[in-house]
């Protein structure tokens, strides 16, 4: 048979579309809100343990910010190309001029809930009023979902001492009988319980339609390298269905991922379970990570009502589910 040279060449195109691409992975800074080794971030490193990024062609490197406003702050600058704040945080910045919006969700309930000392003896959030509370820093995005509960309790900020006290100072404080009461993620409650101190809680869903934690990107991360935005969401939303579907089997790969919790694993397997009970559990199963317009709307709407933000965006803007259908 005789070859010629487009016969060859006809030959060789065949032989390329079959062959796999051996692209140089898409190299991505991700900015957490608060220290890394929190268990919050647990499905951020089981994905790295396992292998996730690489699967998705995603090379990470992680970094800590100083709250989700000012992560976003960040993501949208152009000093990272990702990072973590709740699914509201967008709404946040975005009148600022700093386009960012979340790309997936890590749950459909809040991160946060307030917690009090039982013998402060608050009953409800009105008896709020001349306590201390605290929240990680005035630049973190619990402080904002704090100022909106307590406005839908007919509380102003004056009403109550508000300090910011730091990822440590929010366990250590409220352990030391220094505060009445935090905005608690389900960890801090965990640590501040086996200190001894008795809680009680206040669901803030049930006040405020807050949200969980998120991942934000900017419009030009998100326009340019959505190959890279894609990649790091999907190697972590199949890390939180892991943690979903085998606590256990998960706590193993953070400890061997992250070893300074080592010894630990009971306290973070309770802890996890409570993540998935309170935070990660979505209805429909296939709706984990996506966004509720609905839910941004009234939320963005209190905010303005409420003067914890000057104006409104449209809410197109402060979200997308491309990467988590």
């Amino acid at each position: 048979m005789n070859i010629t040279r487009r016969t060859a060449l006809g030959g060789l195109l065949a032989a390329t579309a079959f062959r796999p691409a051996f692209a140089a992975p898409e190299k991505v800074t991700y900015l957490f809100p608060a220290p890394s080794f929190l268990p919050a971030f647990m499905p951020f490193h089981i994905a790295l343990k396992r292998g996730y990024y690489e699967k998705n062609n995603v090379e990470v490197t992680f970094q800590t910010g100083r709250g989700g406003a000012d992560v976003a702050k960040q993501v949208g600058v152009g000093n990272a190309d990702l990072g973590g704040g709740l699914g509201e945080t967008s709404m946040i910045v975005r009148p600022n001029d700093l386009p960012v919006r979340a790309v997936a969700q890590l749950g459909s309930h809040p991160l946060f809930q307030l917690v009090t000392r039982k013998e402060s003896g608050v009953k409800s959030i009105a008896d709020l009023k001349g306590k201390k509370l605290g929240v990680i820093g005035y630049q973190d995005t619990g402080y904002y979902a704090l100022l909106a509960v307590l406005a839908a309790s007919g509380l102003k900020r004056a009403d109550l001492e508000i300090q910011a006290v730091g990822p440590a100072g929010v366990t250590q404080l409220m352990i030391a009988k220094s505060l009445d009461g935090i905005m608690a993620t389900p960890e801090w409650a965990d640590t501040i319980e086996q200190g001894g101190v008795a809680l009680d809680y206040f669901p803030i869903e049930k006040t405020f339609p807050a949200m969980a934690q998120a991942i934000l990107s900017s419009d030009k991360m998100i326009k340019e390298r959505p190959a890279a935005v894609g990649g790091f969401v999907k190697a972590v939303m199949q890390s939180l269905r892991d943690c979903m579907a085998d606590p256990a089997a998960a706590v193993k790969d953070y400890v061997a991922a992250v070893p300074q919790h080592a010894g630990k694993e009971a306290d973070l397997e309770r802890i996890l379970r409570r993540y998935v009970k309170e935070v990660y559990e979505t209805t429909p199963a296939s709706a984990l990570g996506t966004f509720d317009p609905n839910r941004l709307k009234t939320v963005q709407k209190f905010y303005v009502e409420n003067n914890i933000i000057q104006s409104a965006v449209p809410v197109e803007d402060l979200y997308t589910n491309n990467f988590v259908k």
